[in-house]
């Protein structure tokens, strides 16, 4: 063996991604009487804390309905969540996992509100959704915000398009460094109107390329509520899936008149968040109170491989993926947190059984409990939740380019495990906010 090999086998080594030590979760006091918070939890395991909350970080606000985060966390260790209600986005230091620091919190300006969802862009800025723009009174329109890290407002752009669909309320989005296109999908949190709009911007100007009603599938259905887009691993293939259970192909992304194919449906209603792992596409299926899981190596035929069926006090919500690990973990609406673990090779997902509460025979651990590491709060619930970056990964990226470290789609090619947020049955919607005077 020369010694160039051996250097390059020992650097490969050395760079190898080795999974997550931590899980940080974005918290909900359950009675709004107390303060939302992150929580940190220990998921090394063979530690004696494996499983257990380590710290806690409140936010000096309640009842801002934590919802979602970034669906990673970023190179630079830190995180952005909203609260949904308050108006609000916070910003979380976690370079120290045991010592997160809240670095600032926000609001979107006028007359832009409801902050969502979040991407990374390649030049460091990040890319928001606002669902509305108005008063609660005559609701209109949302768009996009490009922000600082520190959420200073760089540029706003309009959503509206009247022409393809008056009812565009800006949801989640993808960003695809490759093509210079990013992806953002409609679906009213609040469930008052329907849409079935994705539409397709430019980057780095923002300016909007097209809006596109996405065709029905087989039941006529499957196009309303666009939810979230995700980059396959090639970098520039990105698959949408919708609230009404269908699965599209976005196609000539790279041109003027980018379209959509209707390529799967999964049945049922309130499919969220999903996740690619490889070539898998992993997919929450609450009306089945299931988590399925695609071959998508042809994109435009998947295939189902795997299928995990929780029982019927389980709703999957939320899913995200540790970068360089085989795990998967479940909250949402409810209290309950979960662990599974992907088999890399054939798709086939299997609970992580040692991640429970001691002497229970459910599977995860309850955030219903009295005490907390920032006192007695009482009840929590767990909405968007994101795994450490790998111990070894985070330092390779160190000296990459912006565009290399954003979340597209070099962290994917470490995503060999998914966070799933699974949630006790809830009767709203999965994606839709609670009933007035009860807890998210």
């Amino acid at each position: 063996m020369s010694l160039l090999t051996s250097l390059v086998l020992s650097l490969g080594a050395a760079a190898a991604p080795t999974g997550s030590d931590y899980l940080f979760l974005w918290t909900a006091d359950e009675d709004r009487a107390q303060e939302d918070f992150l929580a940190v939890m220990d998921v090394r395991e063979g530690s004696p804390t494996f499983g257990q909350v380590l710290t806690t970080l409140p936010v000096g606000e309640k009842s801002t309905v934590p919802h979602h985060t970034e669906h990673e966390l970023d190179a630079s260790g830190e995180l952005f969540a909203n609260g949904f209600a308050s108006q609000h986005s916070f910003v979380f230091d976690l370079n120290e996992p045991e010592k997160p620091r809240l670095l600032t919190s926000f609001k979107p300006p006028a007359p832009f509100q409801r902050p969502h969802s979040y991407a990374r862009l390649p030049n460091g800025n990040v890319l928001m959704t606002l669902q509305e723009q108005g008063t609660d009174k005559e609701v209109l329109p949302g768009g996009l915000i490009e922000v600082t890290p520190r959420g200073e407002v760089v540029k706003t752009v309009d959503a509206r398009d009247d022409v393809v669909d008056k009812r565009i309320l800006p949801y989640s989005l993808a960003v695809v460094p490759s093509l210079d296109r990013v992806v953002t999908t409609s679906a009213d949190m609040h469930a008052r109107w329907v849409s079935q709009a994705v539409q397709v911007w430019n980057l780095p100007d923002l300016k909007l390329v097209r809006s596109i009603q996405l065709p029905p599938g087989p039941k006529g259905e499957e196009g309303w509520d666009p939810a979230e887009p995700r980059v396959l691993a090639d970098g520039k293939t990105v698959l949408v899936s919708t609230f009404s259970c269908g699965l599209y192909q976005m196609t000539g992304l790279d041109s003027h008149a980018p379209f959509a194919r209707f390529v799967y449906s999964f049945g049922g209603e309130g499919c969220a968040l999903p996740v690619v792992v490889g070539n898998y596409w992993v997919q929450t299926v609450p009306d089945e109170h299931a988590l399925v899981v695609l071959d998508i190596t042809e994109s435009l035929k998947p295939r189902e491989v795997s299928r995990l069926t929780l029982g019927a006090d389980f709703k999957p919500h939320w899913i995200s993926a540790e970068p360089g690990g085989n795990r998967i973990v479940m909250t949402g609406y409810g209290p309950r947190v979960m662990l599974f673990s992907i088999d890399p090779g054939t798709g086939k997902l299997s609970v992580v059984e040692n991640f429970r509460d001691p002497g229970t025979e459910l599977p995860g651990v309850s955030f219903n409990r009295t005490d907390w590491p920032h006192g007695a709060s009482g009840n929590a619930v767990p909405h968007g939740a994101v795994f450490s970056r790998p111990r070894h990964a985070a330092d390779d990226d160190a000296d990459l380019p912006p565009a290399a470290i954003s979340g597209q789609p070099l962290s994917r090619t470490y995503r060999v495990a998914a966070v799933v947020i699974a949630t006790v049955a809830h009767s709203a919607s999965a994606r839709r906010l609670p009933p007035t005077g009860q807890a998210p």
